[in-house]
């Protein structure tokens, strides 16, 4: 598989988007996650996205979409957010991107008020829209798994349950494998997910909060994680998501030493290209 990064980890710590681009490149990563929101980005800044890309050979393998109100109990939010995700496909398809990472949202209000049943049927029918979309461009989706007790899709489970309901080859999930130990999933339920994920993430935490560490700096076993993974057949990449460096003037230290711990522990399982 590829090694990646979402670039937001440069961004965060104050870095232009093209010196980021440059950085990532001469670390060593084949490829790059795209955090950009197409509704809000610059139109020069989303060429030089492109275009700084492109000069160095850095393939865009991902757009990330965050859109809770794809599930909001207001049919004004929904269509909102229904077109704004296809604008996140229309720029992954200029990126020439393979998936948009895609972040669902929470039941509501506790899951009381709005029936539980009716907020999922309502994701299922956005992601089935959104899918059939995604297939006109030649791209997939990759639903993300969050470790929050209210999300949508928190567990394995859930996960193949919403991906078989919506029921298209275009929409598949994404394995976070942080998320994955805050969700308290054992390495063995990935099996689950075979013919069903699409893209991988991976970083550490500390088995109490979302932490987006480099691997080592927390409690993450990633070698019996890395192996279901590699059982999965994925035809894709494992991307760095390094949010919130505790020190943004080392940045470059911190991805350094997260490429170099990463890609040891893909070659140990044998998942590097």
């Amino acid at each position: 598989m590829k090694l990646g990064m979402i670039n937001s980890a440069w961004a965060q710590a104050g870095r232009d988007t093209a010196w980021g681009l440059q950085k990532t490149k001469e670390i060593g990563f084949d490829c790059v996650d795209i955090f950009i929101d197409p509704l809000d980005v610059d139109i020069r800044e989303r060429k030089l996205v492109k275009d700084t890309c492109h000069r160095l050979d850095l393939p865009i393998v991902s757009v990330c979409c965050v859109a809770v109100g794809l599930i909001d109990f207001n049919p004004s939010v929904q269509r909102f957010h229904l077109q704004r995700v296809k604008s996140y496909l229309d720029l992954c398809y200029e990126y020439e991107a393979k998936n948009l990472l895609l972040v669902l949202g929470e039941y509501i209000w506790n899951r009381e008020v709005i029936p539980p049943e009716a907020q999922w049927q309502l994701g299922v029918e956005q992601c089935q829209a959104l899918a059939e979309y995604a297939e006109t461009l030649g791209l997939e989706i990759a639903l993300e798994l969050e470790p929050f007790p209210l999300s949508l899709l928190n567990n394995v489970d859930e996960m193949v349950r919403f991906v078989d309901d919506v029921n298209h080859p275009a929409l598949k999930a994404n394995i976070d494998i942080s998320h994955l130990l805050l969700a308290d999933v054992e390495p063995e339920e990935l099996r689950k997910l075979q013919g069903k994920a699409t893209h991988v993430h991976i970083s550490d935490c500390d088995g109490k909060v979302h932490g987006d560490l480099p691997p080592g700096r927390g409690v993450v076993k990633f070698e019996p994680y890395l192996n279901e993974i590699g059982k999965l057949n994925i035809d894709g990449a494992i991307s760095l998501e390094l949010e919130y460096s505790p020190e943004p003037d080392k940045i470059e230290a911190w991805v350094r030493e997260a490429y170099e711990s990463t890609n040891f522990l893909m070659q140990q399982a044998g998942l590097r290209d």
